[in-house]
């Protein structure tokens, strides 16, 4: 029986790749201990667990090298939820693999830190009241991961994204450290401007609750108001919470209120238009039905025009969730495997 030179070729082809193209990747959820995360006045624990995406050659290929995209979950989420742990509205763990065994994006490792706490969500910032999560994020996380796996340790293989809170996060994060990522990615990103809910139920709830057992069955909007003055007005002479709420006895506290805008990113960003030329890409959606979040980050895009700051917008149509997996499969993950450097 005579082999073609061409079956010869792609006999070749499938035993000398390193990537075979239907093969999958894998995950592990790990301990992560934080010293910026310690001593936090609501008790968090300041060991996280932590889910690690190892792309489809990892394991065979031991001496390559990979790009990390860190990505971030957003309010009530978790690590768990968002990987497939657990069901959920959203599996990233299949969308990894849909992407990368069949080619779509470049290999890379994905790492998502769960930051669901006592408040359902850290905002990822810097707050004695939750503990240091900005530190957490760019240094203790970051360090960690480029010690224990086969890591590009430069910052032009080191990408951030996240929806929601996480894309919150990602801004928040992404302009205040360019020294540590070199693209970023916002999906749906909430609490750029205006965030807390003024309803007068919801703020006299706020009010009523007095124990972490009554703020666990709090209700979302209500959650929320307490999420963003634990991460923006933390009090540690107000227990049991330790938080100032932007209101009190259903009056608006215009003070709190100056708390929130020194943390929102429509109010802040100009003064970081120097870290944001520093980055090496920049992208950013959300969905028409999505309206506020929307709105918000069509300003975002419109400030980053007035400044000259070269970034990809879209708006298309969809809601809070239901194109996210879309999008990640399609503009996300091809973003990075553009805009990161990866080995040769």
């Amino acid at each position: 029986m005579k082999i073609s030179l061409i079956g010869l070729t792609l006999l070749f082809l499938v035993f000398s790749c390193p990537v075979i193209f239907g093969q999958n990747g894998t995950k592990e959820r790990i301990k992560v201990h934080s010293t910026a995360l310690e001593n936090n006045l609501i008790g968090d624990p300041a060991t996280r667990d932590v889910t690690v995406y190892l792309p489809p050659s990892y394991a065979s290929n031991t001496s390559k090298h990979y790009p990390v995209l860190y990505f971030l979950h957003g309010f009530t989420d978790d690590d768990s939820k968002w990987f497939g742990w657990e069901d959920h509205w959203i599996n990233l763990f299949d969308i990894l693999n849909k992407s990368m065994s069949t080619g779509q994006a470049k290999e890379m490792i994905v790492v998502m830190p769960n930051a669901y706490n006592t408040f359902k969500g850290s905002f990822y910032g810097s707050s004695e009241t939750t503990g240091d999560w900005e530190t957490f994020i760019t240094k203790d996380l970051v360090r960690y991961i480029d010690s224990h796996y086969r890591t590009l340790t430069q910052r032009n293989s080191r990408g951030l994204a996240g929806h929601s809170m996480g894309g919150y996060g990602t801004m928040r994060l992404g302009m205040k450290y360019p020294d540590v990522y070199s693209a970023i990615y916002l999906l749906s990103a909430c609490c750029m401007d205006n965030s807390f809910i003024t309803d007068e139920t919801v703020m006299k709830n706020n009010e009523n609750l007095t124990s972490k057992t009554e703020l666990a069955s709090a209700s979302f909007v209500e959650s929320i108001n307490m999420a963003l003055s634990s991460s923006w007005a933390p009090n540690p002479e107000n227990p049991p919470f330790f938080i100032d709420l932007p209101f009190k006895n259903g009056t608006i506290r215009d003070d709190i209120l100056k708390k929130y805008a020194a943390n929102q990113i429509l109010y802040t960003a100009d003064q970081y238009i120097y870290n944001l030329k520093q980055l090496n890409a920049i992208g950013m959606d959300a969905g028409t039905e999505d309206t506020e979040i929307s709105l918000a980050t069509r300003k975002l895009h419109e400030l980053l025009n007035k400044y000259g700051i070269k970034h990809q917008y879209k708006s298309y149509t969809g809601d809070h969730l239901n194109k996210i997996e879309d999008r990640i499969i399609t503009k996300t993950l091809p973003f990075f495997s553009e805009s990161l450097e990866f080995e040769n």
